[in-house]
């Protein structure tokens, strides 16, 4: 990968390094691809529209990067296609050390109690069942590595609990079940387990709760991009284990 244009920060906290972001064409993983290039990785954009991925390729291209595209649908991709991904790192890249969980599904405030049966699966199956299929595929390469990161990104669990947000708040509880699962079961592994809980963001998920939104403290995604490069860096060793909660 040729690095030239790229320009110089007080760290490269990733050279050398492969990164693979799902969701990269959303709010926060398209802000924490361009951090991680800058950062010096080589980036892998996982996510299911093409032409997003495209748009964020090409910003990724202006700063000298030269980063992958890898499209899949989390929500009809199976256990085989997420084996059949980290094959295809294993032959092309010869090695992952972070994968950045950025991919999420929410359709909108909803009582449980009038909420579609197949939407509820849904929002459990690409919010927890997909996040732990595409790390379980990804583990065996990830240990090949001396220093590998895993990171869930965790939306606010006390916000979540409440009224309305069905599918999408109980699986991000089962997902910050399955980090500290995770941590423990690869505590003695290179493999290190955290995730990161921002603070309220702009984009277009949060826009579907909130469609008129006056919280003073939204913050752009860019904000909390460089946090998503220090639990992917060595530098993240600190908070192996942990949820970092960041308020920008």
């Amino acid at each position: 990968m040729s690095l030239i244009g790229l320009p110089t920060r007080a760290t490269r906290a990733l050279d050398n390094r492969v990164v693979l972001i799902s969701g990269a064409h959303g709010g926060l993983g398209a802000a924490a691809a361009r951090a991680c290039a800058q950062a010096g990785a080589t980036v892998v954009l996982l996510g299911r529209k093409v032409p997003k991925l495209n748009r964020v390729y090409d910003a990724l291209a202006q700063v000298g990067s030269e980063p992958l595209i890898y499209p899949l649908d989390m929500e009809g991709a199976s256990p085989d296609d997420y084996a059949e991904l980290a094959n295809r790192l294993h032959l092309e890249l010869g090695r992952l050390d972070g994968l950045l969980h950025c991919a999420a599904e929410f359709r909108g405030l909803t009582p449980l109690e009038h909420t579609d049966p197949a939407a509820f699966a849904r929002a459990i199956h690409v919010n927890l069942t997909a996040p732990y299929w595409l790390s379980q595929a990804c583990l065996p390469l990830l240990k090949q590595s001396t220093d590998a990161a895993l990171v869930f990104t965790l939306d606010d669990s006390a916000r979540v609990s409440q009224a309305y947000w069905g599918g999408y708040g109980v699986a991000q509880h089962g997902l910050a079940a399955l980090m500290g699962m995770l941590h423990a079961e690869l505590a003695n592994s290179p493999v290190r387990v955290s995730a990161l809980q921002p603070g309220p963001m702009r984009t277009p998920l949060r826009a579907r709760a909130y469609a008129d939104d006056q919280d003073i403290q939204t913050r752009d995604p860019a904000d909390y991009a460089d946090a998503c490069v220090t639990l992917l860096s060595s530098a993240g060793r600190g908070h192996r284990g942990q949820i970092w909660t960041v308020r920008a």
